[in-house]
């Protein structure tokens, strides 16, 4: 493993105030190592940079961590302590380096217009990169929601559009956790600007879902993947593509879930269905093979169901297809 490099500012510039003279506190060269000082005579000597930078990064870690760029696992407190600025006001520091007062933002506040644009570029360079250069599109997508705190972020279209982004380029990182964080806000932002059924809300609600599969919380996935058949059923109507395709999604989350019978049963229902409205349509293929799966599985493991051992495609099926997912 290679050794990290420790960033050689502590800390964002403006941040630190002191508890004593009420002045500013800036990085100054203590001589073997920085410190932090405010005006001359206030203190004896500077505060030690790195201890104080460590107390805030450990801080920020513990009740903030989705600010921090997940290229390291675990963040280590110095490098968390460098992006301070997106998730405090500021932080007043009393005698010593651990006596701090950290001042959280109980919402974010909107960037000026020129910031703005320059946020709304990073996020269309990001868009471009995301395929070819994912670390590139994580850290401009990061920086074009500094100062967000997803927890209390008000509703904003841009920076929904860019937290939804981020959450997809950290999903094709392999980082589903992060992603929650951030697919979460987009959706709660967009839902509550557009409402549930707009196309662009619906879209964040799958990519919730996704994450929440991803990171194996199989049981908010079935929910939300409910929630998300329910408006597609509304939109795009009980027999569209995205429509079924989600009812077989909900079969797999189902199968997970060691609800082996309800899946099978959800699952067939929706190939019959998924054949008739959309003839030759790939994706009947490859539900066919989940469902094969699923029963390949129930085998391997002894489950002792009173089916045929085989999976057997049913001619017909009543709609709608929830009544296969609810029974027990």
């Amino acid at each position: 493993m290679g050794i990290m490099a420790l960033p050689e500012t502590y800390l964002p510039a403006g941040l630190l105030r002191c508890g004593l003279c009420y002045e500013p506190m800036v990085q100054v060269d203590a001589g073997i190592e920085p410190g932090y000082q405010c005006q001359p005579g206030c203190r004896p000597t500077p505060l030690d940079a790195a201890q104080l930078a460590d107390t805030i990064g450990r801080a920020i870690l513990r009740h903030a961590p989705q600010v921090v760029p997940t290229t390291i696992t675990p963040a280590h407190p110095l490098v968390a302590a460098t992006y301070a600025d997106r998730v405090l006001t500021h932080v007043t520091v009393g005698v010593s380096g651990t006596d701090i007062t950290l001042a959280w933002p109980t919402t974010s506040t909107l960037l000026p217009n020129p910031h703005r644009n320059v946020q709304a570029l990073r996020i269309a360079a990001a868009r471009h990169l995301a395929g070819r250069n994912p670390q590139r599109a994580l850290h401009l997508l990061y920086d074009s929601l500094t100062g967000i705190n997803p927890a209390t972020a008000p509703a904003d279209l841009v920076h929904a559009d860019a937290a939804a982004r981020l959450a997809m380029v950290q999903l094709s990182l392999g980082q589903p956790n992060a992603a929650i964080t951030w697919a979460s806000y987009a959706h709660a932002s967009l839902t509550q600007l557009h409402g549930p059924t707009h196309p662009d809300s619906i879209a964040s609600l799958h990519l919730l879902a996704t994450a929440h599969r991803s990171a194996n919380h199989h049981q908010h996935a079935l929910r939300l993947l409910w929630q998300l058949a329910d408006h597609l059923a509304t939109t795009d109507g009980p027999t569209a593509h995205r429509a079924l395709a989600t009812h077989a999604a909900i079969a797999l989350v189902l199968h997970h879930l060691g609800h082996c019978q309800p899946a099978r049963a959800l699952l067939a229902d929706t190939i019959t269905a998924h054949r008739r409205a959309h003839p030759r349509h790939p994706a009947t293929l490859r539900m066919q093979q989940h469902l094969t799966r699923i029963w390949c599985d129930c085998a391997s493991t002894g489950h002792d169901h009173p089916e045929s051992s085989k999976p057997v495609m049913p001619a017909a099926s009543p709609w709608p297809l929830e009544k296969s997912a609810t029974s027990r």
